[in-house]
């Protein structure tokens, strides 16, 4: 197993055979599950990993330190993925002082039943290993009530916090790897599962502003060495629903009119100057891409047809989820299409006015059956009309 740095080894492993992540988040490219372990004069392992993967993972605990005994388990964050072999580890090492928070501890006896040998430790609390100190920062709805921070000299283990998805390809630490296809993945990853907690990441980032940081040790995704400004910068805008320059067009279609406006939209906000642009039909592109894009850019314009009296299911489904992620800070227009009954327009609207919340930037536009040369200029009116509150910003 590789030393990350000091006697502090990786223990982790990696799934590449998982489809969705919480049985939501598509998996292109696997995800690891993280655990560290520290060899000082008592041992400390820090989370474990999803249970089917026990097998491997006492195989890697066993290459660093042998038969000795693991005397404590610090759990950061209690979802399954991370806590999920605790049980196991108790049989292995039944003398292991597990170490979490109250409602660390609240969870473990309700997922497990599990609870005794455990020690309850609190905001700024320590405990000595040896010739370093494990220091422990509580940072709850980052992003489950119970989520804290360990820190051991100027290692941070964060717990699900600057993690992303994606296996590890053989590297663990981010100086040793191509890192291009994990940011893209740290925005999906942070706006699909973290993103409705942008104040407790505020929060929790505060805490430790003053903290000098050489590698922060998240559960998921690399070890961050050397980009660690980069990785908190990014944490700090995603929280702050800061946005880039740019906009995001998506659209439901069932027979091609919808799509033809949203092309129409597009070309005309492009020949106004907007240059990043992405376009999504909601019912091929798994939602966690578009939602990303979305915490990205600032711009936001959706369509879609009437469907059965009411708006279309998919894009319903989008603009429910957008609201329940809490997304701030973003300008909205949008358009729609029907063939005997109007709805799609009058729903999105609803939408926003009672969820969203969105800035409203220019005016709806309402399709009957196709494009005609008036509903055809009204879209590419919608389109320079974004483009003029973008470019104002």
């Amino acid at each position: 197993m590789q030393e990350i740095t000091n006697k502090i080894y990786y223990v982790g492993v990696n799934d590449r055979n998982k489809s969705l992540f919480e049985g939501l988040w598509p998996l292109p490219n696997g995800v690891s599950y993280n655990s560290y372990l520290i060899d000082d004069e008592k041992v400390c392992l820090i989370d474990t990993v999803e249970v089917d993967f026990f097998t491997q993972f006492i195989e890697h605990i066993h290459e660093v330190i042998g038969e000795r005994p693991v005397d404590y388990l610090v759990i950061n964050h209690m979802e399954p993925d991370h806590s999920g072999s605790i049980a196991l580890i108790k049989k292995y090492y039944p003398n292991i002082q597990i170490i979490g928070n109250k409602k660390t501890f609240q969870m473990m006896e309700g997922f497990y039943g599990i609870a005794d040998g455990t020690i309850e430790v609190k905001n700024g609390d320590s405990i000595e290993l040896g010739s370093h100190t494990l220091n422990f920062v509580l940072t709850p709805m980052v992003h489950w009530p119970e989520t804290m921070v360990t820190l051991w000299a100027n290692v941070l283990f964060s717990g699900d916090a600057f993690g992303c998805f994606g296996a590890l390809n053989g590297g663990v630490i981010d100086e040793q790897i191509n890192c291009d296809t994990f940011w893209l993945e740290m925005v999906r990853y942070y706006s699909n599962i973290v993103g409705k907690y942008g104040t407790p990441v505020q929060n929790a980032l505060k805490k430790l502003a003053d903290v000098k940081l050489d590698y922060i040790c998240a559960t998921h995704g690399p070890v961050w060495h050397q980009y660690i400004d980069k990785v908190i910068a990014e944490y700090d805008r995603m929280s702050k629903y800061e946005t880039e320059p740019g906009l995001v067009i998506c659209y439901g279609t069932m027979y091609g009119n919808t799509e033809r406006a949203a092309e129409v939209i597009a070309r005309a906000a492009s020949e106004a100057g907007v240059k990043n642009i992405v376009m999504y039909n909601v019912s091929k592109t798994h939602h966690s891409y578009i939602i990303r894009d979305v915490f990205r850019y600032k711009g936001l314009i959706v369509g879609a047809p009437t469907y059965n009296t009411a708006l279309y299911h998919e894009m319903d489904v989008l603009l429910s989820e957008l609201a329940g992620k809490d997304i701030k800070n973003h300008l909205l227009g949008w358009f729609g299409s029907y063939g005997w009954a109007s709805k799609a327009v009058s729903e999105i609207s609803r939408w926003n006015e009672e969820k969203l919340h969105y800035e409203p930037v220019g005016e709806p536009v309402e399709i009957k059956q196709s494009l005609t040369p008036e509903t055809k200029a009204q879209c590419e009116a919608l389109g320079r009309a974004m483009a003029e509150r973008l470019q104002a910003e």
